[in-house]
């Protein structure tokens, strides 16, 4: 066959339905059942199309489905396999069972604090799994996160909890999502604190390394938490008001059983789509002026480069 980029982007990355295209390929909850043995021909055939010695007879469909599981499944960084749990294409099965409970089970205190635990370990797997890997993270760092994010979940629920009690139930029905928020913003900046203290690498147009910079890792996290909380969002704010509403019907007053299993389709329709539009909200390969950078990375890049390189690139991880 002819020569194949298959690094090449399918849809325009630089604009918001290009990227979302892209991760309705790559965060497809199909591609979590794949087995092993499929994963690793993918690999195997995203590599030989690198060193150009793709089988004879080999089609571009079949390398296109290669690379489409081989983004699911493999860091972008190390070309390492991810966790099973910890893939974006886990995010829909793995997400909507957690949330349909936490949204079902939001009354108890007991119930609360152990949904708000639960949600959080695979949330911290998640980031950890889907972290810019080249900055390592300590098991230290893991722990404190973990622990940190957890109780922050936890104290915020319980505490919402009891000052919404005379409010009106809907309310209560929201405390999940505050907290999931609150969550959020703690976890993934202590989960990825090394790039805050030491910075990422970023590179030129040509992906020569020119730096680490904690700017530009201050600038993905934060991206990184506004998609996570633009995922949940939706399901968890606009879910309560469907069941508040379905719950008054005489047929769901008969089969209250029901119930958490509906929260949770619920939450399926609404990840299937939410998880590929928050990751498409920022490029997955940020730009940024060489201005915005710290002086003396200016300087340095300055000295090397002249004004040849006006803007640096990063993976802002997801």
């Amino acid at each position: 066959m002819e020569a194949f980029d298959i690094d090449a982007p399918r849809w325009d990355q630089c604009t918001f339905w290009g990227r979302m295209k892209h991760f309705f390929n790559i965060t497809d909850p199909r591609t979590a059942l794949v087995p092993e043995r499929e994963l690793d021909w993918a690999k195997m055939m995203v590599e030989k199309s690198r060193l150009g010695v793709v089988p004879p007879g080999t089609r571009p469909e079949q390398l296109l489905y290669a690379k489409k599981l081989y983004d699911s499944a493999f860091h972008p960084d190390t070309g390492e396999k991810m966790n099973f749990m910890g893939r974006m294409s886990f995010q829909v099965p793995g997400g909507m069972i957690i949330t349909g409970f936490m949204l079902q089970f939001y009354r108890t205190v007991p119930a609360v604090v152990f949904w708000q635990w639960v949600n959080q370990s695979f949330n911290a797997l998640v980031n950890y799994t889907n972290r810019n890997a080249a900055s390592p993270t300590s098991g230290r760092q893991m722990a404190l996160s973990y622990i940190t994010a957890t109780t922050t979940a936890v104290a915020t629920a319980v505490g919402m909890n009891m000052l919404t009690k005379r409010a009106p139930p809907l309310v209560g029905r929201w405390v999940p999502f505050a907290a999931v928020a609150a969550a959020n913003c703690i976890n993934i900046p202590m989960m990825r604190q090394q790039e805050l203290l030491q910075g990422i690498c970023v590179k030129d147009k040509n992906q020569n390394e020119i730096g680490q910079s904690r700017r530009a890792a201050a600038l993905g996290i934060a991206q990184v938490v506004i998609s996570r909380i633009t995922i949940c969002a939706p399901g968890m704010i606009l879910l309560p008001i469907i069941m508040e509403r379905l719950e008054k019907l005489r047929f769901m007053q008969r089969v209250k059983t029901l119930h958490a299993p509906l929260q949770v389709l619920l939450c399926g329709c609404f990840l299937v789509f939410m998880v590929p539009v928050g990751c498409a909200l920022f490029p997955q390969i940020c730009e940024l002026p060489v201005s915005s950078l710290e002086p003396e990375l200016q300087d340095t890049i300055k000295a090397k480069y002249g004004d040849t390189v006006p803007y640096v690139y990063f993976n802002k991880g997801l």
